[in-house]
C-alpha cells in the first residue's frame, strides 16, 4: 500500500518540484534587465509532435510533452509571481524559475536556464524578504547547492557550504580495511593523513530557510561521505549494519550580511537528527524544528517530535513534549506566541489522517486544542497562512474537490470552505504582508491555470503562463455518481466518450492509491487518453477513501478486499443501470491500493475481460517483511504473524486459485513501497493456474516515478510511460476484441 508522503519543508510543493545553479544557467553576457526577462525561445530537447489543427484526445505520444506548473510565489511587494515550470517529459522533466507580474500586459519571462549535465532543473525556490533576490537550490558539480540571485542584475553565485563531518564511520571500531592492510606512505608521523584535523566538507543541501528579517540563514542536509568513507566504498568495504546508521539530516545556522553573503560558517543545531522541517518565528528569533528518530524507527511507531531552538544560541534547544510524535507541517501565528501543527487526529483513523492543533508556547501547561475536530475532509498544514481576525487559512481535501478553508484559532465554528471558483485549488500563496493572494486552479475539462487575486475570495485573475501542453488536447468534465452500500454514501467521477447512436461504449473501472487517497476533480490527461478509445471511466472513492471524515476512512479496517471490493462493485452496478455501458466489455484498473484491488477482483469475479494491476499488494505477510515501513499496514490488520486469519483473508494471493480473468502487472524494479516480489508473486501463482498473466518490470523506478510517468505528467524517464500506456491499450484491445486503439511505434 501507498502511505502518505512526508511533510513538505516550507518551500516544497506537493506532486514533486526539482533544484538548480546559477552561475551557468545564462549562456551569454547578460545586463540587468536580461536576467529577469531572459528570451524563452529555446530548442525542445526533442521534436514536439505535429499539432492537429482540431480538438482531439491526446495520443500517447502527446502525454510525453506535457509540462507541469507548480510553486508560485508572490513577491514581498505585491508585483511579481515566480513560479517553476517543469519540462516534458520527452525533454528530461527538468523544472525551472518563471515570473510573470501581476499588472498584466506582460508575458512571463524563463528565469533560469540549466546546462545540458543538470538533469534536474531549477527548486525550492524563495523570494528574499526585501523581494529583492531569490533563493534555490540546483545540482551543478558533485553536490546540491544553496544559489542567490540579486534581482538588480548579474548571475547567481552558490553559497560556499562546508561543515565538520559529524560522523565517519571509517575511524569506528572494526571498521574495515585495517589501516595495517595498506602500506604506508613514506612520510613523516606528523604527516599521515590520520593525525590531520578533519577538513571542511561541502553538503548536499535538503532544505532551507532564510529568516523574516534576512539575517540568518538555516539549512539541513544530509551527513557528508567523508574521504574515509569514500575510500571504503572504492575498496567494497561496504557492508550495511541496518539499524545501526549513524548518518543523518542535520541542521545548521548562518549569519547573513546586508547583500546576503555569509557572514562566518555554518554552525550546527544541537537537536537530533533527522531533521524534516524548519520554520522561523515571526520576530526571527527561533527556530521551531521537526525532526524523526533516525534508523526506522517509525516502523515501530510514530517517531516524531518538536522543538524550540534559539537563533542566538544553537546548541540549546527545548522539545515540545506537547506535540504528538505524529507532527507533520507547523507555522507560527503572527504575534509568535503560538504554533499551529498537523498532527494525527486522536481518534481511530489511517495514519495519515491528520486534523489541525493549536498549541500557545507562554504557558508551559498548556495543551494542544484541536481545531477542526468532526471536519468531514481532510486538511493538512503543506501552507499555513492566518488572517487578522483569528482565523488560518489551510488546504483541505473535500470529497471529489481539493478546496482551501477557513478555520477559527479558538475552534469555535468548523472549518469552512472559500470558494475560488473551481473544485481543485492547489498551492495558494500570499506574501508576508497579505497583500495579495496566487494559487493554482484546475477541473475536469479545464487545464490548471495560475490565478492571482488582491483578496482572498475575490475572482480568480488568469496570469499569463508558457503553453503546457500540445494545442488542440481535448478533455471532458466527468459526471459525480453516488450509490449506497452497506449503509454509506459512495461517491465516484464517471467520464463518458463522445457516444452516437444506440452503441454501448466499454467500460474501465479505475482504483485510485492509499487506500487512504480519493479521486479528485481535476484535469486528467491519462483520462482524457482513454476515452479517447472510446472507453468509459468510472473512479470511484470507496470506503477508506481520504475527503470524508474519520468514520469514512475507517471503515474498511480489517476488511481490506471486504465491504470496499463491494463500493466498487456496487458502483459498476449503478452506472450500468443508468449510463449506456456495456456490461459485456469492462475492465478494471489500479496502480498501489487500486493495484491490490484489482488482485481481489481477480480472485473474486469473472464480470471483467481484463484486470491491470500497477505495483499491488499480493501477499500481506511477505510485503509487510519487505516494504520500506509497515507502520501504515499495521493499522489495517495489525502484525500478520498474530493475525494469522485476517492477513490472508486480506491478501489477493488467497483468491489465486479462483482466477480466470487475463491480468497484467506493471512494476518498478526499484519499488520500496510495494516490492517488485508481490507482482513477481501474483505473475507466478496465475501462470500457474493456467490464467493468461503478462508481467511487465521498469528498470530504476520506484513507487510513484513509475505511476505519475504512465498517467503522463513529467518524469526523468523517457519511454517508462508511454510503454505503460501502449500495453494497457494492447492489453485492453485484445480482451474487448476492438481494434480503437493503435500501437504508436517510439520516434
Amino acid at each position: 500500500m501507498y502511505p502518505p508522503p512526508p511533510p513538505l519543508g516550507p518551500a516544497e510543493k506537493p506532486v514533486y518540484a526539482v533544484p538548480m545553479h546559477f552561475s551557468r544557467f545564462l549562456t551569454f553576457p547578460c545586463l540587468l534587465p536580461c536576467v529577469l526577462w531572459a528570451s524563452t525561445s529555446l530548442a525542445s530537447a526533442a521534436e514536439q509532435p505535429s499539432a492537429p489543427t482540431s480538438p482531439h484526445f491526446p495520443a500517447s505520444e502527446e502525454l510525453r510533452h506535457l509540462k507541469a506548473l507548480g510553486g508560485p510565489q508572490l513577491s514581498p511587494d505585491g508585483k511579481l509571481v515566480l513560479f517553476t515550470v517543469t519540462d516534458a517529459t520527452a525533454d528530461g522533466a527538468r523544472s525551472h524559475l518563471w515570473l510573470v507580474p501581476v499588472a498584466g500586459g506582460e508575458k512571463p519571462r524563463q528565469l533560469t536556464f540549466s546546462p545540458p549535465a543538470d538533469k534536474r532543473g531549477e527548486r525550492n525556490a524563495q523570494w528574499s524578504p526585501d523581494g529583492g533576490s531569490i533563493f534555490f537550490l540546483a545540482h551543478r558539480g558533485e553536490h546540491t547547492e544553496l544559489f542567490h540571485l540579486d534581482m538588480r542584475g548579474g548571475e547567481a553565485a552558490p553559497y560556499d557550504l562546508k561543515i565538520l563531518p559529524p560522523v565517519d564511520e571509517s575511524k569506528e571500531k572494526n571498521a574495515i580495511p585495517p589501516a595495517s592492510a595498506a602500506k604506508p606512505a613514506e612520510t613523516k608521523p606528523a604527516e599521515k593523513k590520520s593525525d590531520a584535523a578533519p577538513e571542511p566538507l561541502s553538503i548536499d543541501v535538503t532544505g532551507y530557510t532564510v529568516s523574516p528579517d534576512g539575517r540568518w540563514l538555516a539549512v539541513w542536509a544530509r551527513d557528508p561521505e567523508t574521504p574515509g568513507e569514500k575510500k571504503q566504498k572504492d575498496a567494497k568495504a561496504d557492508a550495511s549494519w541496518v539499524g545501526h546508521e549513524t548518518h543523518g539530516t542535520r541542521l545548521y545556522l548562518a549569519a547573513l550580511k546586508p547583500d546576503a553573503s555569509l557572514d562566518g560558517g555554518l554552525k550546527p543545531v544541537a537537536v537530533a537528527p533527522d531533521v524534516h522541517l524548519a520554520v522561523w518565528s515571526p520576530s526571527a528569533d527561533k527556530l521551531l524544528i521537526t525532526t524523526e528518530q533516525p534508523n526506522q524507527a517509525s516502523d515501530l511507531g510514530p517517531a516524531g517530535a518538536a522543538w524550540l531552538v534559539d537563533a542566538a544560541t544553537p546548541d540549546k534547544f527545548v522539545k515540545l513534549d506537547a506535540v504528538p510524535s505524529t507532527v507533520g507541517g507547523a507555522a507560527w501565528r503572527p504575534d509568535g506566541n503560538q504554533i499551529v501543527f498537523a498532527a494525527k487526529t486522536p481518534e481511530d483513523a489511517p495514519p495519515g489522517y491528520d486534523e489541525l492543533f493549536a498549541l500557545a508556547l507562554n504557558d508551559a501547561g498548556a495543551k494542544p486544542v484541536r481545531l477542526s475536530a468532526g471536519f468531514a475532509g481532510q486538511l493538512n498544514a503543506a501552507a499555513l497562512f492566518f488572517t487578522p481576525e483569528g482565523s488560518v487559512i489551510a488546504p483541505a481535501g473535500i470529497a471529489t474537490h481539493a478546496a482551501v478553508v477557513r478555520i477559527a484559532l479558538d475552534a469555535a465554528t468548523p472549518p469552512t470552505p472559500i470558494d475560488l471558483g473551481e473544485p481543485v485549488i492547489t498551492n495558494l500563496a500570499t506574501n508576508r504582508k497579505q497583500t495579495g493572494w496566487v494559487w493554482q486552479a484546475e477541473s475536469g475539462g479545464h487545464p490548471v491555470k495560475l490565478c492571482y487575486a488582491q483578496h482572498l475570495g475575490d475572482p480568480c485573475s488568469t496570469l499569463s503562463t508558457p503553453e503546457l501542453a500540445p494545442a488542440n488536447l481535448r478533455s471532458i468534465e466527468p459526471e459525480l455518481v453516488r450509490w449506497r452500500n452497506r449503509g454509506l454514501t459512495i461517491e465516484g467521477l464517471l467520464y463518458l466518450p463522445p457516444i452516437t447512436g444506440t452503441a454501448k461504449v466499454p467500460l474501465i473501472v479505475d482504483v485510485h492509491g492509499g487506500p487512504f487517497g480519493s479521486w479528485e476533480d481535476r484535469n486528467d490527461p491519462f483520462a482524457a487518453f482513454l476515452l479517447g478509445h472510446g472507453w468509459a471511466i468510472l473512479r470511484p472513492n470507496p470506503r477508506g477513501s481520504s475527503n470524508y471524515g474519520v468514520k469514512f476512512s475507517a471503515a474498511n479496517k480489517n476488511d481490506l478486499g471486504g465491504a470496499d471490493y463491494e463500493d466498487v462493485m456496487s458502483g459498476v452496478d449503478a452506472v450500468l443501470a443508468k449510463y449506456p455501458l456495456d456490461p459485456s466489455r469492462m475492465a478494471l484498473m489500479g496502480y498501489s491500493y487500486g493495484g491490490e484491488m484489482a488482485g481481489f477482483v481477480e480472485g473474486k469475479t469473472d464480470r471483467f475481460k481484463a484486470v491491470i494491476s500497477g505495483a499491488p499488494v499480493i501477499d500481506q505477510f511477505s510485503e509487510y517483511g519487505t516494504e520500506r515501513g509497515s507502520w501504515y499496514d499495521r493499522w489495517y490488520f495489525g502484525k500478520p504473524w498474530e493475525h494469522m486469519e485476517d492477513a490472508w483473508r486480506q491478501s489477493p494471493l488467497s483468491g489465486a486459485a479462483k482466477a480466470k480473468t487475463p491480468f497484467l502487472l506493471l512494476q518498478g524494479q526499484s519499488d520500496t513501497t510495494d516490492p517488485v516480489g508481490q507482482a513477481e508473486e501474483m505473475y507466478r501463482a496465475l501462470r500457474q493456474e493456467g490464467v493468461p498473466v503478462e508481467l511487465v518490470t521498469y528498470p530504476r523506478e520506484d513507487h510513484g516515478p513509475l505511476a505519475v510517468g504512465i498517467f503522463g505528467r513529467p518524469v526523468p524517464e523517457p519511454w517508462h510511460g508511454f510503454d505503460g500506456r501502449q500495453r494497457i491499450v494492447e492489453f485492453l484491445d485484445k480482451a474487448f476484441g476492438t481494434a480503437t486503439g493503435t500501437t504508436e511505434a517510439k520516434p
